[in-house]
């Protein structure tokens, strides 16, 4: 009967000691990370130069519809060369998981670019025109891809 009871009472301590160890811990809570104020602002003004140079897009689609060569070629590594620094350095500032995104959609655009100028070397319209309307796909998927500012909340 003693030990009948000693059982009891272990029991017992053990149910009270487990109780109280699932009540105290509770999960471990990842915020996940986020964008300060400062970086937001950072980031959109590196944005506007790479938004700056998106729109000056319509002026190598008419090099290319005038077939133009040289001139698109000029235009490429003129106006256009600052892209991929700008592109850099605003990738820089992005959260890990946004610069991903941004550098594939980077690489794609800098590649469409590049394929615009083989084609105006050797004068072809038509992969000039398909790598131009890929290049402004990946100029604003690029774009999308950054974070905004709205009201005090940060969003895509």
């Amino acid at each position: 009967m003693v030990m009948r009871s000693y059982r009891s009472i272990l029991a017992l301590i053990l149910a009270v000691v487990a109780t109280v160890l699932v009540s105290c811990g509770s999960p471990t809570v990842k915020v996940p990370p986020s964008y300060s104020a400062e970086q937001i602002v950072q980031i959109q003004k590196l944005a506007s130069t790479v938004e700056a140079l998106r729109d000056k897009m319509p002026v190598l689609a008419d090099k290319i519809q005038n077939q133009n060569w040289t001139d698109v070629g000029t235009y490429i590594h003129g106006p256009m060369g600052e892209l991929r620094r700008n592109v850099s350095y605003l990738t820089r500032e992005l959260l890990p998981q946004d610069q991903k995104a941004v550098s594939s959609s980077a690489t794609d655009l800098f590649s469409s670019l590049q394929n615009i100028d083989v084609a105006a070397t050797k004068g072809n319209y038509q992969v000039a025109v398909q790598n131009y309307q890929a290049a402004m796909k990946d100029f604003d998927d690029i774009l999308q891809l950054l974070p905004k500012q709205k009201g005090s909340a940060v969003s895509r």
